[in-house]
C-alpha cells in the first residue's frame, strides 16, 4: 500500500472540504435593512422612483437582467437571445418551467401581454426605452420582438425595471376601470417571478419580503435562491439613528450613510462598511442662455466664463470637504461605470492660470455676480458652495447661494428660472443613451434645462441609437463626450459611491452600480 499516496489524497480531499466550506452559504434567516425612506408605489411601468425601482428588482424578474458591475446585460428569464442579421428582430427563448410567485406558470404570453403594457406611450415615463418594437409574436416558449430599426439599447431595455413580467390573468382581474386604477389595486400585493415576494407592508414603518419558493435561480447549493427566509426594510430616515441600530445590532445593513461618517464604521472591526461603485455624477448645471427669465444679461452664455469656472473649481479639495475622500474625478457627464465612458476625456483639471486667461479673454473680464440655487437643509450642498465661492472668488466671481426647499426648486428649475443649481443623476439602464439624451439634447428637456444645443450631436446621437457596431457606437460616443466637454454646458464635480454599512455576518449582498439592492444571493453567517 502506498501511504504516502493514501496522504496525498487525504490532504486532497480535506482542501476540497474546507474550500467547499468556505463558500457554502447559511440558509434560513431574516436580513433587517434600514432605509432613509420607504416605497410608494410598487408598479413596474407607472413608475420612475428609486425608491419604488431599487425594490421592484426583488420582486419582479425581467428577460434579460443587468450585470453586477453595471457594464452590460446577462440572462434572465430569457436563457438565450438571438437578433436578426438585419438587426430588426430578436428571438427570446424562455427558460423551461418558469412560475410566478403564487405558483402560476409564467407563459410566453405573459412576457408579450407585459411587453405591449410597457411599450404603450400612454403607460408611464419609460415606454420610449421600448419604442423600438413594432410588434410581438409568441410560439411556445419563444417571444419575438419585431423591430421598426436595429436598436443596440433593446437588450440593456430588457434589463431594465419597466420591462418586467407580470401576470397577465392576476393584473387582469384587479379591481380598476383602467390600468392605472387596476396597477394600483396590483401594486398593494405584487406578484412577479422575482427572488421575493411581498408579504407585509405598513407604509411609512416596515416592508417584509419573503422568499419566493418558485424561483428559478439556483444557488451556490445547487438549490434555488434566495438564502433568506425574509427581509424586512425598517423605515429609518435619520442616519444617525440608521448608524445606532445597525451598531446595536438592530439592523445588519443600512443605507445612506453619510460620507462623513465612512472612516469611523471602516474603523469599527464588527462592520463591513461597503463603497458600491455607482453611476451618481454631481455637477452645478448652468443656464447658458443669452438672456435670464427677468431679461438681464448671462454672463454663462460665455463659453469662455464656462471654461474658466470649471478649471477655477478645485475638485481635489472638493472631494475632500464634501465626500470626505470618498469620490473622484468628473471626467465626463457620465460615470465611469456607465457603458462606453471615455477614459481619455481630460475633464477639467484645477488649473487657476488657465481660469484666470479665460476670463481675460472673455466679455467679463472685470468679474460678475452669479446665483446658485441650492435645496434648503442639505449640508453638502451648503459645503459644496461655500467652498466654491472662495475658489471662484480668485477669479473675480462672486457667488450668491439662494436656498430653496426641494418642490420650489425643482419647479425654478423646470422654468429655466435659474441661472446655476446643484444637481445629481444615477443612470437606470446600463446604456448610454438615457444620460446622453437628458445631458446633451435640447429637444429632451432642453439638455437638463441648461439650453445647451449641438446640431453635431443630434446627428451622432441618432446615429448611435441604430449602430449595432460596438466599436462604431463608442466611437460616436466619444465625439459627443469630447464636444459637450469644450462647451461646459456644466460645472463638472465628481463621482460618488453607495456608501452602505452592514454588519460582518452579511454575505452576499450586492447593490449595483444603478442602484439596486440585490438580496438573492444574501446570506446571514452564523
Amino acid at each position: 500500500m502506498n501511504t504516502k499516496r493514501l496522504s496525498r489524497i487525504s490532504l486532497a480531499v480535506a482542501a476540497a472540504l474546507t474550500v467547499g466550506q468556505a463558500f457554502a452559504a447559511t440558509r434560513g434567516g431574516q436580513l433587517t435593512f434600514g432605509r432613509y425612506a420607504d416605497s410608494l408605489f410598487l408598479d413596474p411601468v407607472l413608475n420612475d422612483a428609486n425608491l419604488d425601482i431599487w425594490i421592484l428588482t426583488n420582486l419582479y424578474d425581467t428577460l434579460l437582467q443587468p450585470t453586477n458591475d453595471g457594464k452590460g446585460v446577462q440572462m434572465g428569464l430569457a436563457s438565450s437571445y438571438t437578433t436578426g442579421k438585419d438587426g430588426k428582430s430578436m428571438v427570446l427563448t424562455l427558460r423551461p418551467g418558469l412560475k410566478f410567485a403564487d405558483g402560476s406558470a409564467l407563459s410566453a404570453s405573459d412576457v408579450k401581454w407585459s411587453l405591449d403594457r410597457a411599450r404603450n406611450p400612454e403607460a408611464g415615463a419609460w415606454n420610449s426605452s421600448l419604442a423600438s418594437i413594432n410588434s410581438i409574436a409568441v410560439s411556445g416558449n419563444k417571444v419575438t420582438l419585431n423591430l421598426k430599426r436595429p436598436d443596440p439599447t433593446l437588450p440593456a431595455a430588457l434589463a431594465t425595471f419597466n420591462a418586467a413580467i407580470m401576470p397577465q390573468k392576476l393584473f387582469t382581474a384587479a379591481p380598476g376601470k383602467n390600468d392605472a386604477e387596476k396597477a394600483k389595486a396590483f401594486a398593494e400585493k405584487p406578484i412577479g417571478s422575482g427572488p421575493f415576494i411581498l408579504s407585509e407592508w405598513k407604509r411609512g414603518s416596515y416592508m417584509v419580503m419573503k422568499r419566493n419558493p418558485y424561483y428559478w435561480k439556483k444557488g451556490d447549493d445547487g438549490k434555488a435562491l434566495p438564502y433568506l427566509d425574509s427581509v424586512r426594510f425598517e423605515i429609518i430616515p435619520d442616519d444617525n439613528t440608521r448608524i445606532l441600530k445597525l451598531q446595536a445590532g438592530e439592523l445588519q445593513i443600512a443605507e445612506f450613510i453619510p460620507m462623513s461618517r465612512v472612516a469611523e464604521l471602516k474603523a469599527d472591526s464588527r462592520i463591513n462598511m461597503t463603497l458600491f461603485p455607482s453611476t451618481k455624477v454631481s455637477s452645478i448645471l448652468m443656464n447658458n442662455r443669452p438672456k435670464l427669465n427677468d431679461g438681464t444679461e448671462n454672463p454663462l452664455s460665455d463659453v469662455n466664463v464656462r471654461q474658466a469656472l470649471n478649471y477655477a473649481a478645485n475638485k481635489d479639495a472638493l472631494i475632500q470637504v464634501v465626500t470626505y475622500g470618498n469620490g473622484k474625478l468628473m471626467k465626463s457627464y457620465m460615470s465611469s461605470t456607465t457603458p462606453l465612458f471615455d477614459a481619455n476625456q481630460p475633464g477639467f483639471p484645477y488649473d487657476l492660470a488657465k481660469a484666470k486667461s479665460l476670463m481675460a479673454a472673455s466679455k467679463y473680464k472685470n468679474g460678475f455676480e452669479l446665483t446658485v440655487l441650492a435645496t434648503s437643509g442639505s449640508a453638502d450642498d451648503l459645503a459644496l458652495l461655500t467652498a466654491l465661492q472662495q475658489m471662484w472668488g480668485a477669479i473675480g466671481v462672486k457667488l450668491k447661494i439662494e436656498q430653496l426647499d426641494a418642490a420650489t426648486k425643482t419647479a425654478r428649475y423646470r422654468a429655466n428660472d435659474f441661472q446655476m443649481r446643484t444637481a445629481a443623476w444615477t443612470n437606470d439602464i446600463n446604456d448610454p443613451s438615457q444620460i446622453t439624451s437628458y445631458y446633451t439634447l435640447f429637444d429632451n428637456i432642453e439638455s437638463v434645462h441648461t439650453g445647451f444645443k449641438s446640431a453635431e450631436v443630434d446627428r451622432l446621437f441618432a446615429q448611435s441609437q441604430q449602430e449595432l457596431n460596438v466599436a462604431k457606437r463608442a466611437a460616436q460616443y466619444q465625439q459627443i463626450q469630447s464636444i459637450y466637454l469644450k462647451a461646459a454646458p456644466i460645472v463638472y464635480l465628481y463621482e460618488t459611491p453607495y456608501p452602505v454599512a452592514m454588519s460582518n455576518k452579511v454575505k452576499g449582498f450586492f447593490q449595483i452600480p444603478l442602484g439596486n439592492n440585490l438580496f438573492a444571493s444574501a446570506y446571514l453567517e452564523k
